[in-house]
């Protein structure tokens, strides 16, 4: 799939120009397509049973969550703003769908309630951000406090057993082989990606973040276009947190804690930067596929949970730093 990627290569900005785009593509994403490659086979080599099918089945399974929502958080560092709140809206949302889906008895109207939860949650924080600009940081990190005391609000402080059995199907219902959630996930980068790449809201989602007073005078309306891609952002997270309560089995308010941090580290090991206006759905696939590997090759080969810290955390912390050399090339180049 092409990206639409803002100039980061070592080309100067016109020599890229003039070339075509799959192959300016494959040059903003040869480098991480590598660094996966590269690990993959050495894992593959030094981790005992990594390339099985059963393995790569379960890989896939559990980078579900931070793929799918990675999907609109690349959207939402693009516009040069961060959503802290996505894990307490995952667990809001399934706790709303679990509740209602319990009480009144249908699979449907729990699911659809749970994730217009999110949205609205997703919605919200636009609002605010866009309408009184204030700091997305603060905004979303207050947000992320006070949805989750909704969540224990919400559910009495405890988990909330799912009474209707037609609920489970979510989570456990296959095609090809492949789980509803693994399907999920791959829909949203199909979608996302054609949204990033194709429309008029992704371009300008791009301009916005690399100079809003520009995309403004260009005719953008910055507010408006803020709270909708927040409230994807809530709407995708709502899904995922649905389809996260179906595969438990219950709606737990305390699920999912630090996912954001997981989820933005995904986006900018993929090239999205934190300053905005720069994003490619191909690196942020990779991004999620290298970050997998690694959890899963720390599982295989069992890891102590203190150790996995300590290496998600450098991971975090070497994704910054090269998002930082990157700006500062692009600004010396």
């Amino acid at each position: 799939m092409n990206d639409k990627v803002a100039a980061q290569s070592t080309l100067p900005v016109a020599g890229r120009r003039g070339l075509p785009k799959p192959l300016r593509t494959l040059l903003d994403t040869s480098g991480l397509i590598a660094v996966f490659i590269l690990l993959f086979i050495g894992l593959s080599v030094l981790v005992p049973d990594f390339l099985t099918g059963r393995n790569i089945v379960g890989l896939l399974l559990s980078v579900t969550l931070i793929g799918t929502i990675a999907t609109t958080m690349m959207m939402v560092l693009a516009l040069g703003e961060v959503d802290l709140s996505v894990a307490s809206i995952v667990a809001f949302s399934g706790v709303v769908a679990a509740m209602v889906t319990s009480t009144s008895g249908s699979v449907a109207i729990g699911v659809l309630v749970g994730i217009a939860a999110g949205a609205a949650v997703g919605a919200f924080n636009g609002f605010v951000v866009a309408r009184f600009g204030i700091n997305s940081l603060i905004a979303t990190l207050a947000a992320m406090e006070f949805v989750r005391g909704l969540a224990y609000i919400t559910s009495g402080g405890d988990a909330v057993m799912i009474t209707v059995p037609g609920f489970f199907d979510l989570g456990s219902a296959s095609f090809l082989g492949l789980t509803l959630p693994v399907w999920t996930m791959i829909g949203c980068f199909l979608v996302f990606g054609v949204v990033l790449n194709m429309t008029a809201f992704g371009r300008n989602t791009l301009a916005t973040g690399g100079n809003s007073e520009a995309a403004s005078l260009a005719g953008v309306n910055v507010r408006r276009l803020k709270i909708m891609v927040f409230a994807l952002q809530g709407l995708v997270a709502g899904i995922a947190g649905v389809l996260l309560t179906s595969r438990m089995g219950l709606g737990d308010p305390n699920t999912s804690q630090g996912l954001e941090l997981a989820v933005i580290s995904a986006c900018v090991l993929g090239g999205v930067s934190l300053s905005g206006g720069v994003a490619s759905i191909t690196g942020v696939l990779v991004g999620v596929l290298i970050m997998g590997c690694v959890q899963n090759a720390m599982g295989l080969l069992n890891v102590p949970t203190f150790y996995q810290y300590l290496v998600r955390g450098a991971i975090l912390l070497l994704a910054v730093m090269f998002d930082r050399w990157k700006q500062t090339r692009r600004a010396g180049g």
